[in-house]
């Protein structure tokens, strides 16, 4: 990911974790249906914004090693 920074690579893995928090969240307001697939795909959000952020900090503190 030599395109992106880390702090762009944080910022968009922060968006994910949100994105997979808002979908609970809407399915518990009854905004939209309740389903197994949208849970599956707001879990699958949250973990990939996690995976993300931690790989942005770990990208930032690696170059600042440098």
């Amino acid at each position: 990911m030599k395109f992106l920074s880390p702090w762009q690579i944080i910022g968009i893995g922060f968006l994910l974790v949100v994105l997979g928090w808002i979908g609970p969240f809407l399915m518990a307001i009854r905004i939209i249906p309740p389903s197994f697939g949208w849970g599956f795909l707001s879990y699958g959000l949250s973990v990939l914004g996690l995976f993300l952020g931690i790989l942005g900090a770990s990208l930032y503190i690696t170059g600042r090693r440098k």
